[in-house]
């Protein structure tokens, strides 16, 4: 963890009780916020801009990708050479560099989340799927790419479930992303 906190410290903000597995790498162009309660397991790569809100759980293996990392569109440049997001003229547009992930929600082993979607409160994301489109809150989706499957659910038990959760956890309910400003003065370190 001491190598996490110095490495990441210039884009990777934390909340309370934050716990990431072995091997698991971050990289933002901008930054990563993460709330309260998150678990990371072993060898996930974050490797676009993200905000998860409190409450997450992320399986082993999971990927955040940029959609749109390289300029693969350049004539008469290989990839390997062209543009990308590492480079700070590169531009992308606001609404594709970013991860949004909502509260209370879990995120099954080996899945990829592509940049540009928002995961919202609730959700489960199924093993193995690819998330190329936003997911709706408390509906369970899966495959590649990813499809409603379920819902987690009646529409008439989520308001108890989010009344007991808000009642039982301190977190639960104000999703990071809706606050992501008050995090700038909390890094992780």
């Amino acid at each position: 963890m001491i190598f996490i906190r110095f490495k990441y410290r210039r884009f990777l903000f934390a909340g309370k009780n934050f716990t990431s597995g072995r091997g698991t790498l971050f990289y933002a162009r901008n930054r990563i916020v993460l709330g309260d309660n998150v678990y990371l397991g072993r060898y996930c790569n974050i490797e676009c801009d993200a905000v998860v809100g409190n409450d997450v759980l992320i399986a082993n293996n999971v990927g955040f990708v940029g959609r749109l990392d390289h300029d693969y569109s350049k004539v008469g440049i290989p990839i390997r050479f062209a543009p990308c997001v590492r480079d700070r003229d590169y531009l992308i547009p606001p609404e594709k560099t970013a991860v949004h992930v909502g509260d209370d929600v879990w995120i099954g082993y080996g899945a990829i989340i592509l940049s540009g979607v928002t995961i919202n409160s609730g959700a489960i994301i199924a093993a193995g799927s690819l998330v190329t489109k936003d997911v709706e809150a408390f509906t369970v989706v899966g495959g590649v790419p990813a499809r409603p499957i379920t819902h987690r659910f009646c529409a008439e038990d989520i308001p108890g479930h989010v009344e007991a959760c808000r009642i039982s956890y301190s977190s639960y309910g104000s999703a990071a992303y809706q606050n992501s400003r008050k995090w700038r003065c909390r890094p992780f370190f």
